[in-house]
């Protein structure tokens, strides 16, 4: 089933248009600082022989990094097909294809039809979703142990910049939105899945926290 969500169906056109380069970057510099963070803090968590569910995946190489540091398999969902067709490609030119599954469409929509994970990722994936109350809490009922995520702080520089974010897809007319949703909110979802909080990193814009279960 792919998303019938407007907000959704423009957000997967918009990042398709960048899933060549994110394809090259990574190449080329690697994970950025925040993925280092949460990279780390899934490995302290414990990622040995571990099944990966990445949501929001792109071009896959977060999840395919830990398939090459002790994981075992990965599934990747995303909004873009572009995205998914570069995530492909870069399993095959690491000879992960075997070890990966990829699909396209809204998690919220497919949760069904995705099998439970040891560990789920979710890399600045809130922030591009209307209902994060219905991801969050049909994600960590897939995951087993590990639940890691990146979103904006809750600050007033990032809800500025999500009002000007807003402002400019207006003037587009596209109907793509990105939100700043409550940490402690969100907090209070997932602890309620039954998820404790291991650690917790920021920087400037991003809040990176790794959950486990006890």
């Amino acid at each position: 089933m792919s998303c019938c969500c407007p907000q959704n169906l423009a957000t997967g056109k918009f990042f398709s248009r960048f899933a060549r380069r994110y394809h090259k970057r990574y190449l080329k510099k690697g994970l950025e600082k925040t993925q280092q963070q949460l990279v780390a803090g899934v490995q302290q968590a414990g990622v040995a022989g571990a099944s990966l569910l990445e949501i929001g995946c792109g071009v896959g190489y977060l999840h395919q990094f830990l398939l090459q540091h002790g994981a075992s398999q990965a599934v990747g969902i995303d909004l873009s097909a572009r995205m998914i067709e570069e995530a492909r490609a870069l399993a095959a030119e690491q000879n992960l294809s075997e070890r990966t599954a990829y699909r396209q469409g809204d998690f919220v929509d497919l949760a069904a039809e995705v099998d439970a994970a040891d560990v789920s990722l979710l890399d600045k994936v809130v922030c591009c979703y209307p209902d994060a109350e219905s991801l969050v809490k049909k994600s960590t009922a897939l995951t087993r142990r590990v639940y890691a995520l990146t979103y904006p702080r809750d600050r007033r520089i990032t809800r500025w910049g999500s009002r000007l974010m807003a402002a400019v897809f207006w003037l587009l007319r596209s109907p793509m939105r990105n939100y700043v949703h409550d940490p402690r909110v969100i907090e209070d979802w997932i602890i309620a899945a039954g998820f404790r909080k291991q650690s917790e990193s920021t920087n400037f814009l991003w809040l990176t926290q790794i959950y486990t279960r006890p």
